[in-house]
């Protein structure tokens, strides 16, 4: 689907996946990608990893050894699934995509900072961020894969985990839907002040990639910028199995 609709917020480069992932992500359309932040809070590219580094990433959750703790989220009453934060040293095409897609984000970042009239700025490099989350006392490396079978679901959340907070993360897709799983959508749900909130639902394919707001966007209103802020969440899975790879900029207290 070309830039010109970015109602669905989806733009990209190419359908299929070809070179290291440096250079794949900075082959996606990101002034589009920004564009479609910027009006409709999120952006949905095209394919960003190939199935087999789906299906092998998948293939990691029964590995204790990639993990530093599993969460059920039955027992928290954060949904019916289960996930599972990857440890350090994390797997190279984890960190790759977490170390290589951050540099296209900063300046989304650093510009909803300032028309939101914050003063901090957020660093060119992942390593200079990670340095400021780990001075802060946050550690704990946050990417995580996520697995829902039948009747899974996940309740609408912020990914947050201490007072440093990058402002956009990412989703990747593991799983093909209408193949591998039934229902299971992406929900985004962005709340206005004095206004009902308003949703949005997406169901990307298989190695596509979703950036989201980790908490509040600026949005222009009739008095100037003011803070929408989003949850996310997945709706009933109807049948088989969904993986995905969540990437949070920010670390862990």
């Amino acid at each position: 689907m070309s830039a010109g609709r970015p109602r669905t917020g989806r733009v990209g480069a190419n359908s299929t996946p070809a070179g290291d992932l440096k250079e794949r992500l900075t082959r996606l359309d990101w002034a589009a990608l920004h564009r479609s932040l910027e009006q409709w809070g999120y952006a949905h590219t095209e394919p960003v990893l190939s199935p087999s580094e789906c299906t092998g990433l998948v293939s990691m959750f029964r590995e204790d050894a990639h993990f530093r703790s599993r969460i059920s989220m039955e027992r928290y009453r954060f949904g019916v699934g289960d996930y599972a934060y990857f440890a350090d040293p994390l797997p190279p095409l984890v960190r790759d995509l977490r170390t290589h897609a951050y540099p296209h984000l900063v300046p989304v970042a650093n510009r909803w900072m300032e028309v939101l009239g914050e003063t901090h700025r957020y660093p060119a490099s992942l390593g200079g961020f990670l340095k400021r989350c780990h001075e802060a006392g946050q550690t704990r490396p946050t990417p995580l894969l996520l697995r829902y079978t039948q009747d899974g679901y996940n309740c609408l959340h912020q990914d947050l985990y201490g007072p440093l907070v990058f402002p956009l993360q990412l989703t990747v897709f593991l799983s093909r839907p209408g193949v591998d799983y039934d229902g299971g959508a992406f929900l985004l749900v962005e709340q206005h002040p004095r206004q009902q909130s308003r949703g949005e639902v997406v169901v990307p394919g298989q190695g596509e990639m979703l950036i989201f707001p980790s908490d509040a966007r600026p949005v222009k209103g009739t008095r100037g910028w003011y803070r929408a802020h989003t949850r996310h969440g997945v709706s009933r899975i109807t049948g088989g199995d969904r993986y995905t790879l969540g990437i949070i900029f920010h670390d862990a207290e």
